[in-house]
C-alpha cells in the first residue's frame, strides 16, 4: 500500500481540526490530475514550516475537478473554510501568488475519516523529506521510511482515538492494507456526477448548476450512499422523482405517472420523455440497483 505525504495549508488544517467532518475536500487551486493514490490509501498532512511535522491523514476516496462554487455547494465548510467568500478569497490569493489563470476549476481530493492530531501528537517528518518538495511525495508504507511514518501516525491516532482506530485502521504492527471508505453525502454526489458523465440520465442536460444526485431510496428510509442507489437528474426531474410523479421501470425506461396531469393539468414536457431509455454509466456496477428501483416503484411511485 502506498501513502502520499502532501504539503497542507495551515489555515485548512487548523479550521478542520476544530470540526468533526466524516469527509473533507483536500483541494488544489487548479485542476491537476492526481494519480498518486488508489481508493483506500492514506493522504498524510505535512504541516509547512515552521511546524514541519505530520499532523494527521485522511483516506483517499477519489479525485475530481469542480468549479469552486460547486465544490462549496457539495462540501461546504468541509472545504476548510467557514464560508464560500472565505474559500474564494483564499483560492484567489493562491492563484494570484502562483500566477494561475483560466477558469476557476479546482482539483478535489476527497478524503474520508480524516484525523487531525493535536500539536503534542504530531509526528516527525521522514528523514528523506526535502524542503524543496512542492506538492508532496509518495511512500511505500510496507517498508522503510514509509512504514515507520505510517506506524507512528497510527500509534498517535490510536493513543488519542482508540475507538476510531479500531473500527477500520490496519492492525497496529501488521501489514499496511488499503481501507475501503464508505461514501458520505458529499462523496455520493461527486461519484454520481462523474459516473453519469455529468449529464442528466433522462434529458442529457449538461448544465452543472441544475444537475443533482438523486437517491433512488432515500438515506433516511434505508438507502445508502452507493452510486447504484443514485441517479443524476436535472433538478425539476429530481423533484418529480422524489415526489413519486416519475419513476424508472425494470428495463431502465423513464415512466411518468398520470397523476402529474390529474393533479396539475399539465406535464407535457415530461410526458414527451415517457418510455425513453435512461442514459446509464458505462460501468455496470454503477448502474441503478434493481432492488432500489423496485423500492421506488412500490413505495414512492404514484402510479
Amino acid at each position: 500500500m502506498r501513502g502520499y505525504l502532501a504539503n497542507t495549508d495551515p489555515d485548512w488544517f487548523d479550521f478542520l481540526a476544530q470540526r468533526d467532518d466524516e469527509e473533507v475536500n483536500f483541494w488544489t487551486p487548479s485542476a491537476r490530475p492526481f494519480s498518486a493514490l488508489a481508493e483506500g490509501e492514506p493522504l498524510l498532512f505535512r504541516l509547512k514550516a515552521p511546524r514541519n511535522k505530520v499532523g494527521g491523514f485522511g483516506i483517499f476516496q477519489r479525485y475530481t475537478e469542480l468549479p469552486g462554487w460547486l465544490a462549496w455547494q457539495t462540501f461546504g465548510p468541509a472545504n476548510g473554510a467557514p464560508s464560500f467568500d472565505a474559500m474564494q478569497a483564499r483560492l484567489g490569493e493562491i492563484r494570484r501568488r502562483n500566477a494561475i489563470g483560466g477558469p476557476t476549476v479546482i482539483g478535489c481530493r476527497l478524503l474520508a475519516g480524516p484525523v487531525f492530531l493535536p500539536e503534542e501528537a504530531w509526528v516527525p517528518l521522514p528523514s528523506d523529506w526535502r524542503p524543496q518538495i512542492v506538492s508532496g511525495k509518495g511512500y511505500d508504507l510496507s517498508h522503510g521510511e514509509g512504514a515507520t511514518l505510517w506506524r507512528r501516525v497510527l500509534e498517535a491516532t490510536m493513543a488519542l482515538r482508540p475507538a476510531l482506530a479500531a473500527e477500520g485502521q490496519p492492525p497496529r504492527y501488521g501489514p499496511a492494507i488499503p481501507i475501503r471508505p464508505r461514501l458520505g453525502q458529499a462523496g455520493f454526489r461527486v461519484a454520481v456526477l462523474d459516473a453519469y458523465g455529468r449529464q442528466c440520465a433522462v434529458t442529457t442536460e449538461h448544465s452543472l448548476p441544475v444537475l443533482e444526485a438523486a437517491h433512488i431510496r432515500p438515506y433516511a428510509e434505508g438507502g445508502n450512499h452507493q452510486v447504484s442507489n443514485g441517479l443524476l437528474l436535472r433538478s425539476d426531474v429530481h423533484k418529480l422523482f422524489d415526489l413519486g410523479y416519475v419513476t424508472v421501470d425494470p428495463d431502465h425506461r423513464f415512466v411518468v405517472s398520470q397523476r402529474l396531469h390529474n393533479d396539475y393539468a399539465n406535464g407535457r414536457t415530461y410526458y414527451a420523455l415517457h418510455g425513453q431509455q435512461l442514459h446509464l454509466p458505462p460501468d455496470p456496477g454503477q448502474r441503478p440497483s434493481t432492488d432500489a428501483l423496485r423500492w421506488h416503484r412500490d413505495a414512492r411511485y404514484l402510479g
